[in-house]
């Protein structure tokens, strides 16, 4: 059986800035008002018969919008991005988020953020396609602790209505 949650209806949104470092006009940073869409497809299990508590999703999904809302969106492992004073290969990003201003230069030009105004992502890029990558695999690792019964997660990152990319992430048995 499968679930759907309707991003826009479940509030499951948030507004953030970014960039596609090369693109021709997504090079610029700019922002988007996004929702998430999710669907999920396991067997009726448990004392309700439920696929997944929607309260679950939507409780998980929401704690992952609010850690992007309202931030600028940092793709840390995309080569056209230069963070000064830190290594991609050895450093971590969770030492980025300690940073009182991060310096980086993005295709050469360059920046200087508070730190606690920046999300740093371990993706290449910050688009529609690799986000919608981030929230399912997210997703469906916190999932995993509560429920053993799902077939798959699948995530719609919209960055308006009628645009954006669904990744689904097939479970392990």
């Amino acid at each position: 059986m499968k679930i759907m949650i309707n991003g826009i209806q479940s509030n499951l949104r948030f507004s953030s800035a970014h960039v596609i470092p090369g693109h021709e006009s997504c090079g610029y940073i700019h922002g988007h008002s996004y929702f998430v869409d999710v669907e999920i497809e396991g067997e009726r299990a448990g004392d309700f018969e439920f696929v997944v508590d929607f309260k679950d999703v939507k409780s998980y999904t929401k704690a992952i919008c609010n850690e992007l809302d309202h931030r600028l969106l940092i793709p840390v492992y995309n080569d056209l991005i230069d963070i000064k004073d830190f290594n991609k290969k050895s450093d971590s990003i969770f030492d980025l988020k300690e940073e009182k201003t991060v310096h980086f230069k993005i295709a050469g030009k360059g920046y200087s953020i508070p730190g606690e105004d920046c999300v740093f992502l371990p993706l290449p890029y910050s688009s529609a396609e690799e986000l919608s990558k981030f929230f399912a695999e997210t997703l469906a690792k916190k999932l995993a602790e509560k429920y053993d019964n799902l077939e798959y997660v699948a995530v719609g990152v919209n960055e308006g209505i009628g645009q954006g990319a669904i990744y689904k992430k097939v479970l392990d048995d």
